[in-house]
């Protein structure tokens, strides 16, 4: 299997000027090319950020994930993830007008009093956001993914077995990506919140293209499938947004 291993080293310097509270990210997300096509949506509003509508039902996904689910997953997690992440904004107003990404990208680099906050929070948001978009049923894998699918894995068949292992791999909560990076697919595993565009913000030519993502929490499937993670994996293949997909390989 291939496995992006995320480097967690402090990419970039910090500064911070005593008593005003401002602080310096080393570089931006509108500089990197290869970011979310999603970034406009992680914007704050006025210093927060806000929790971003489904485009679909709660109910919308069912029999593969049940609306019950759906709302709990959103409405309550998810929107907890917004709240602790604007809580810990408060005690640094220079960085309230920075996207999600910036502050991702950056994350080893920010003020030591928010920045495990950010991480976890800022981390849930980010990756909801995305999950959301990259649920629908109804759509089929496109030619650009399964053609590199095949390039990368050698066949549609063995892809999808590498990701159910690598999902089925994670011990305890987390995720698992699929990315795009020098014209390859790569399958990358997150614990808790983390995902692959954190610290990635060195070389913004070297950020991966994250193209799809699925959320091994127990919130997530545990009301539907209790303690049976693989059939939640199994069945994920039947809500995934190809058609979202092959925009993002645009």
């Amino acid at each position: 299997m291939n496995n992006l291993k995320l480097n967690r080293k402090k990419f970039l310097k910090t500064t911070t000027l005593a008593g005003l509270g401002v602080f310096a990210l080393g570089i931006e997300a509108k500089n990197a090319s290869n970011t979310s096509i999603y970034k406009n949506d992680l914007m704050p509003v006025n210093g927060k950020f806000e929790l971003i509508p489904l485009s679909y039902s709660y109910s919308a996904l069912e029999p593969f994930i049940d609306a019950q689910t759906m709302e709990i997953h959103h409405g309550k997690h998810h929107q907890a993830y917004v709240n602790k992440l604007n809580e810990a904004l408060i005690l640094m107003p220079s960085l309230q007008n920075k996207s999600l990404e910036d502050l991702l990208l950056n994350v080893s680099s920010l003020p030591e009093n928010i920045r495990s906050t950010v991480k976890n929070h800022g981390g849930g948001h980010w990756n909801h956001s995305f999950f959301w978009k990259s649920l629908k049923i109804g759509t089929k894998m496109g030619d650009k993914f399964s053609n590199l699918a095949a390039k990368s894995f050698g066949s549609i068949e063995q892809f999808k077995a590498n990701f159910e292992k690598a999902s089925m791999g994670i011990f305890g909560s987390g995720w698992a990506w699929i990315v795009e990076q020098d014209g390859q697919l790569k399958i990358f595993t997150s614990a808790n919140q983390d995902n692959p565009i954190m610290d990635a913000g060195k070389d913004p030519n070297r950020i991966p293209k994250v193209l799809l993502g699925i959320d091994v929490w127990e919130h997530a499937y545990y009301l539907k499938h209790k303690n049976k993670r693989a059939d939640y994996v199994s069945n994920f293949w039947n809500v995934v947004n190809w058609d979202e997909i092959e925009i993002l390989l645009k």
